[in-house]
């Protein structure tokens, strides 16, 4: 059988008569629309192509101009040398545009949705302990990860920070681990090379900080000299909401803990005004042990007695202490106090709630209103539990369909719950910020919030026809044959969502062949359109070992663009599989 291992085929000799390497004939459905459109003719004009774009495809904006662009792309990479008097497409030149993804990819690929409201009323590309190269015990702390996800379009990025050895340097390493650390300056110069690549949306750094004052300062001087004016520096300390996206574009954004020295100042100065001080003050994410702080905070106290010679070095530390708060635009919190008070307590401010999976599907259970009303105005950030050693991650769903912006994920891990991250981030042009539905940031006229877990009505119908497939066999030699037999391909197709959406469905398997056809359509009822994702898998039927993996991608279902489309799938990763693409058409009724 033919053996998948990190995206390539393990593959023997054998006889040839076992494996039919046929290129694909276009198929029936992309004939009958050819003859459709050029009437009866052997070739497409720009104008008969420009209007298929409109009719079948949905792009209502396209211009003849952009079909006569299009005849001239295919027919250049086609026809090498009469590609200059040619200008139109014949019957293979219009399947191979349709084939062609880059040119009719299956999702709107430029950010389109209002990005003017505040952070709050955004999902969020979001990476978990992103410095880490593998599992979660002892792999190895490096830049490269956090390059690999600004390349990929995250937006939100953790570090761990903590003092080294001496005190007097800070390393980004995974607290109670062996995980050989990296140091912060590295971290942060790698930040800002990369920090725009892929989205001009604010980078936000959510700092997991065990640093003492003296290095609160040095770490808020790192950022300043290392950022500069990419750093958001907050006027006000008391924002009543978040600044939009659009305003903080190329913008690194810190979120983190208050400093202690800045806390007590504002608690000392509360209690001059009411007698007591707030109990929900924003302090450390609940990830750490109390007691290791502790110890930090005891012996940072004693190195600062030590370093402080005169008066002169007090007043620097205080003013880059300083400089450190007001870098602080998205203050963290955690449920210390309890998980009602945490979700409903209201300063008039604004914050960062920060939940291990475990204690946000308790707060869910107990208080689903809450925290969809919470996550209306502040941030809610969910992380994996300790027990993801390997790096594994849970559902994300069940942190978007609660409202839930920061969804963190180890994105060094794999598996289907990291193809739906994927997936969902593919929305909006990739940029890194989908903006959530109306639904979810209103209220009803007595007050009720989206319920996830209600019985909803159908509110639309996707129709999804699978053609084909093609470009496994590319990269090895077509004499090479395998030892029993030739794929045999089967597509499962499916939605991810809320739970009355979620289906999963397959085609038959189409037997020894490289350029499997299936042709076949599946219907899906949907309730929530905007938090669903199309899933598509293919495996090669391996009877009586496991199926191989082939290939996979997810697709915003509000994304999707209808008509007949090109859809490139991706390795157990996310990494883009050279040349494998499925045609499929999609529908919405």
């Amino acid at each position: 059988m033919m053996k998948r291992e990190i995206g390539r085929y393990k593959m023997g000799l054998c006889f040839s008569d076992k494996c039919r390497m046929n290129r694909g004939a276009p198929p029936p459905d992309v004939v009958t629309t050819f003859v459709k459109y050029t009437e009866g003719g052997n070739h497409m004009s720009a104008e008969q192509l420009c209007r298929f774009l409109v009719e079948v495809q949905g792009e209502t904006e396209v211009l003849v101009s952009d079909a006569e662009k299009i005849i001239e792309r295919i027919t250049s990479e086609r026809h090498h040398i009469t590609k200059f008097l040619r200008h139109s497409l014949n019957l293979d030149d219009f399947f191979s545009f349709l084939s062609t993804d880059d040119l009719n990819h299956p999702v709107v690929s430029k950010v389109h949705q209002d990005m003017a409201s505040p952070l709050s009323h955004y999902f969020i590309y979001t990476s978990h302990n992103s410095y880490l190269t593998g599992n979660q015990i002892n792999s190895e702390c490096s830049d490269v990860p956090l390059i690999k996800a600004l390349k990929r379009g995250v937006r939100a990025l953790e570090l761990d920070l903590w003092p080294n050895s001496t005190k007097k340097g800070i390393l980004v390493r995974h607290g109670w681990a062996w995980t050989p650390p990296v140091e912060l300056i590295k971290c942060l110069r790698s930040i800002k090379d990369y920090a725009f690549c892929a989205s001009a949306y604010p980078v936000i750094l959510t700092l997991e900080d065990h640093l003492t004052p003296d290095l609160q300062a040095k770490a808020a001087e790192m950022m300043k000299e290392t950022f500069m004016d990419m750093v958001y520096f907050s006027e006000s300390g008391d924002l009543k909401e978040f600044p939009s996206p659009e305003d903080l574009k190329y913008k690194v954004v810190i979120s983190t803990k208050i400093p202690k020295e800045t806390l007590k100042k504002v608690k000392n100065s509360e209690s001059d005004v009411s007698g007591k001080s707030s109990s929900e003050d924003v302090s450390a994410d609940d990830e750490k042990s109390e007691e290791t702080k502790s110890k930090n905070e005891e012996e940072g106290t004693s190195e600062e007695t030590k370093e402080e010679k005169d008066g002169s070095d007090k007043e620097s530390s205080k003013m880059d202490l300083l400089t450190y708060s007001r870098m602080i635009l998205i203050p963290s919190g955690n449920a210390r106090n309890g998980l009602r008070e945490a979700l409903t307590f209201d300063n008039g401010g604004i914050r960062r709630l920060s939940l291990r999976e475990q204690t946000y599907k308790k707060a869910t259970e107990m208080y689903g209103t809450q925290v969809i009303e919470f996550t209306q105005k502040n941030l809610l950030r969910i992380y994996p539990k300790a027990t993801r050693v390997t790096s594994s991650n849970y559902k994300p769903f069940s942190g978007w369909m609660y409202g839930a912006q920061m969804v963190a994920f180890n994105m060094q891990g794999y598996g289907r719950a990291l193809w739906m991250m994927h997936g969902m981030f593919r929305a909006n042009g990739g940029c890194g910020y989908v903006k959530k539905p109306d639904f979810m940031m209103n209220k009803g006229p007595d007050g009720e919030v989206f319920d996830p877990k209600a019985k909803l009505p159908i509110k639309t119908t996707l129709r999804v026809k699978v053609y084909m497939g093609k470009g496994w066999d590319s990269g090895f030699q077509r004499a090479c044959f395998n030892t029993w037999s030739s794929p045999n391909f089967y597509t499962r197709v499916g939605i991810t969502g809320v739970r009355g959406d979620r289906v999963m469905k397959k085609t038959k398997k189409e037997e020894n062949t490289w350029e499997p056809y299936w042709g076949e359509e599946f219907e899906f009822q949907l309730t929530v359109p905007e938090l669903a994702l199309l899933r598509v898998e293919v495996h090669d039927y391996n009877m009586p070992e496991k199926d191989d993996f082939s290939g996979q991608t997810c697709l915003p279902v509000v994304e999707l663009r209808q008509g007949i489309r090109s859809v490139p799938l991706y390795d157990r990763k996310g990494e883009r599989l050279v040349a494998v693409t499925l045609l499929m058409r999609f529908q919405f009724g």
